[in-house]
């Protein structure tokens, strides 16, 4: 059993890791671990709430709406101090390198960025860039509160992941993780998560709920499938490859929507 005391020290380690929100300090043991990722979504709730804080802020005090998009981009890497991003970037450099897979196992443990990762930055910024100046345009509040949710649901396709996928370095951060995760339970409840942020969406608008949930999902087979086949699992730099993806994605879809309902 897993005392109430366990899983603050395991939220607290979730928001230490995985944003540079302020915690108190925890003992990083395997008991406080334990369910470390099931409050990884947590840190898409805080993210999620500042984006919908800032867009309100900018918007009160009145801020242009390409100002406004850039806030939000920015709000997410403010957060979480870039961790994801510096995934995808690592990512990037390593399966473009089209060498071997111990070779691209130790170009994502590399600390320097290739030409590849400054490709893949300019693209992923300027596509969030678009996307969100898509949606701030339409001002609409229900895209806003999806778009929101959507920082949650990739934190627990990239949780599931991390239970779920095999793991490409045993020693790793990821491997560590799973090692001391419960596994089946805490994938159920990662499950049980998705299965009501995906009610909450439809339950907000049906159509943009559902195309956000299949997305994601299509999205996260896409990531299965390059880190299986590439990597040979996955790793910390993976899942926040996937991550970015997932929300980038989103993001997209979100503004495709705004052309296609013409709201």
């Amino acid at each position: 059993m897993c005392g109430l005391k366990n899983l603050w020290n395991s939220f607290k380690i979730a928001f230490a890791m995985f944003s540079k929100i302020p915690m108190p300090q925890a003992d990083w043991s395997e008991e406080n671990m334990r369910y470390m990722l099931c409050f990884f979504p947590f840190v898409g709730v805080a993210v999620g709430a500042v984006t919908l804080a800032a867009e309100w802020i900018c918007r009160y005090i009145g801020m242009s709406n390409g100002f406004i998009a850039v806030a939000l981009v920015l709000v997410s890497v403010i957060v979480t101090g870039g961790i994801h991003v510096d995934g995808l970037l690592d990512t990037s450099d390593a399966l473009s390198s089209w060498r071997d897979r111990e070779k691209r196992l130790e170009i994502l443990k590399d600390s320097h960025a290739g030409a590849f990762a400054v490709i893949t930055a300019c693209v992923y910024f300027l596509t969030m860039y678009g996307g969100m100046s898509q949606i701030v345009e339409q001002d609409n509040r229900k895209m806003l509160y999806i778009l929101a949710t959507g920082y949650m649901v990739s934190r627990c396709l990239s949780g599931i992941g991390v239970i779920t996928l095999p793991k490409a370095n045993a020693s790793g951060t990821v491997a560590e993780f799973s090692r001391k995760a419960q596994d089946t339970r805490v994938r159920n409840i990662l499950i049980i998560y998705l299965v009501l942020l995906t009610g909450f969406m439809f339950w907000i608008q049906p159509v943009w709920g559902t195309a956000v949930i299949v997305t994601a999902l299509l999205v996260f087979w896409f990531y299965r499938h390059k880190a299986l086949k590439y990597f040979g699992g996955t790793t910390g730099d993976l899942s926040g490859y996937f991550l970015c993806l997932c929300e980038v994605w989103i993001v997209l879809v979100l503004a495709i929507i705004t052309v296609v309902y013409k709201i």
